[in-house]
């Protein structure tokens, strides 16, 4: 595993001979972020030695370096996900390497389904913390001490500071924001109603089938992590309608402009 994060960030640093601060990984239907940032250096995943390839719509499968708000950047456009058959490893492995390139922070979005009564269709949420439903654990297997300890303590996972500027930043702005728990499940099915009841009752105030593995492995690493949610769908009872992922793109698309904006600022601010 170290010899082939190695490996791809040595590639990567040929290729472009650029020094990220901070990694972006870009969620279902929330591309759109990747047009804020001014593409210096642009990698498919395919060429990319030791690299999955995304093969979900919605994810485009390209790594982007470029400036964004000053700040000199890394995104995933599109991410890779455990329910496409890949390994935890294989999921989490370019986290692995943003960190060998040299990130200082992560931001992670997603598209994800509500079960909080307080939350509409189209509402932000700050994630806060997170439940991991998966049936594979990222750290799973021989710990290498280089990468992080073998159990890492799970109490702060969230940047507080990088929350707290999210909320003035939003305030200033205008835009309304949520924050809550995040629980990560497998998929690929969307959740049945008695599933995001469930859910809600261990604690959760959204669900979705990411952002918890790579989150867990950047912890790992001691990067400072901030993750947002676009809530795509509701689970609260009596809201629950059909879905379909291109209505999920739909929703996270008309959220995204705003999601852009306080994350642009929040960069900028680091």
């Amino acid at each position: 595993m170290l010899e082939k994060i190695k490996q791809t960030s040595d590639y990567i640093q040929k290729q472009t001979n650029f020094d990220p601060e901070v990694g972006i990984i870009l969620g279902t239907g929330l591309g759109g972020l990747a047009d804020e940032i001014k593409v210096e250096h642009e990698l498919d995943y395919e060429n990319i030695p030791n690299f999955p390839i995304s093969t979900v719509e919605g994810h485009s499968g390209k790594l982007l370096f470029g400036t964004l708000a000053g700040k000199k950047v890394v995104a995933l456009k599109g991410r890779f996900h455990y329910y496409e058959g890949y390994s935890m490893k294989e999921v989490t492995f370019p986290v692995r390497v943003f960190k060998y390139l040299g990130i200082k922070t992560l931001i992670v979005s997603n598209a994800a389904g509500g079960m909080n009564p307080d939350f509409k269709v189209g509402d932000i949420m700050v994630i806060n913390d997170h439940i991991n439903l998966f049936p594979e654990h990222p750290l799973r297997g021989k710990n290498n001490p280089e990468l992080g300890v073998r159990f890492p303590d799970m109490s702060a996972v969230y940047n507080k500071k990088y929350i707290q500027k999210a909320f003035e930043i939003a305030q200033a702005r205008g835009i309304k924001l949520q924050q809550g728990i995040y629980a990560g499940i497998q998929g690929p099915t969307f959740e049945t109603p008695a599933e995001y009841k469930y859910i809600r009752i261990m604690g959760a105030d959204a669900v979705g089938m990411s952002t918890v593995p790579e989150v867990t492995v950047a912890h790992h690493m001691s990067i400072p992590i901030f993750a947002v949610s676009i809530i795509t769908d509701s689970g609260v009872p009596g809201e629950i309608v059909e879905v379909t992922h291109e209505e999920v793109q739909e929703v996270a698309q008309k959220a995204e402009p705003n999601m852009t904006l306080i994350i642009k600022e929040l960069v900028g601010s680091l």
